[in-house]
């Protein structure tokens, strides 16, 4: 990719874990929120990676929105349920711990389930589902966000891109993933877009006015002075289903915020009405099924694997020759990435520098310094 330059994984943990370290997150909890951010770029899915490592993370405890020690509370609790305080913690570790919980519960009794208040953005909402697939479970999970999508009919940005996760595991080398926003573009893709001076299709967003745009950046402003918002899976008005992102975003808003009693919707802005920062405590919910609870774990795997093996052997259109089922190209990406490194464009090069230079971590020399 043009601009980027790969840096190798095992340099770019250590620095990561060191960084993290050093803005107060104890050792543990570094390692957390580093594998998971990692594991963006080992899919290929950069707009969650190291990209928004700095602007997400490091910028917002350095703002005091979310703190570097998560205070992990367990404020609720039956044998197959849990309701758990983030105190505006590392999502990432209200995360881990949550989906740990939940599958710790479904392998005792079959099904589990953990739901969330008071946290902060948790990174890619599949890591969590793997966590359970990888256990031998069905994993779900999903978040509330900031808001971004206009209802179908509507101009206001009032749901978060509420992204509705599934994950379980098959009898091939990699399993069935599920991790997409029920926006057509989820804000990170945004931001990494305009990163890299690239357009957004047309409809992504809908203005005020009931337009659209395209520019990357300006779509960002736009939605930051609430003169536009994204648009739900199926686009503007119903005509393509855009009635069926908005419900499932709705489901997810709901999971994320009724079971727990926590914020929803425009209480969920990073603003207060000043224009100030302000925490967002975002709330998710976590599901693992245990597959033995059912037939057993290898007959699921193996009509789960026949299942996905018949799509992809279907007709295929007219100038494709592959079909593709969910968190088959993520794998492929990992063969591909995983002995040549983590890509890092220009801009999170200086960034990275930054945080190296801030923090003194004089032992870090990057490739891209060359």
């Amino acid at each position: 990719m043009a601009g980027y330059v790969n840096v190798p994984w095992d340099f770019m943990q250590a620095f990561l874990v060191d960084a993290f370290k050093g803005y107060g997150i104890p050792e543990d909890d570094a390692r957390i929120c580093t594998d998971i951010l990692l594991e963006s770029d080992r899919r290929g899915i950069e707009s969650h990676g190291v990209n928004r490592f700095k602007p997400i993370y490091i910028d917002r405890i350095m703002a005091g929105t979310q703190f570097p020690t998560t205070n992990y509370e367990i404020i609720r609790e039956t044998k197959t349920t849990a309701v758990v305080d983030g105190h505006d913690g590392m999502g990432q570790v209200i995360g881990y711990k949550s989906m740990e919980m939940a599958i710790k519960k479904a392998k005792e009794y079959g099904m589990g389930m953990v739901v969330a208040r008071n946290s902060t953005h948790y990174g890619i909402a599949g890591y969590y589902s793997s966590m359970a697939a990888k256990a031998g479970c069905i994993g779900i999970t999903g978040t509330n966000a900031r808001p971004s999508i206009a209802p179908t009919f509507g101009v206001e940005n009032m749901l978060g891109t509420n992204p509705l996760t599934i994950g379980f595991p098959t009898d091939e080398e990699f399993i069935f993933n599920l991790d997409c926003a029920t926006s057509i573009q989820q804000r990170g893709k945004i931001e990494y877009y305009a990163r890299i001076g690239k357009k957004c299709a047309e409809g992504t967003v809908i203005t005020r006015d009931g337009g659209t745009l395209t520019d990357s950046q300006q779509i960002l402003d736009e939605l930051t002075a609430n003169r536009a918002a994204l648009t739900p899976l199926g686009g503007i008005g119903d005509e393509l289903g855009g009635y069926k992102g908005y419900g499932y975003a709705t489901v997810v808003e709901v999971l994320s915020s009724a079971l727990q009693a926590g914020s929803f919707l425009k209480a969920l802005s990073d603003r207060d009405e000043k224009g100030n920062r302000k925490p967002c405590h975002l709330g998710h919910f976590f599901i693992a099924i245990d597959t033995e609870a059912f037939m057993g774990l290898e007959s699921f795997k193996k009509t789960a694997g026949d299942i996905l093996r018949d799509l992809r052997a279907s007709e295929k259109a007219p100038g494709h020759d592959r079909i593709y089922t969910a968190g088959e190209k993520e794998y492929f990406i990992w063969q591909e990435r995983k002995n040549t490194g983590v890509p890092v464009s220009e801009g999170v090069q200086k960034e990275l520098i930054t945080v190296r230079d801030h923090l003194g971590l004089t032992q870090y020399k990057f490739p891209f310094e060359a």
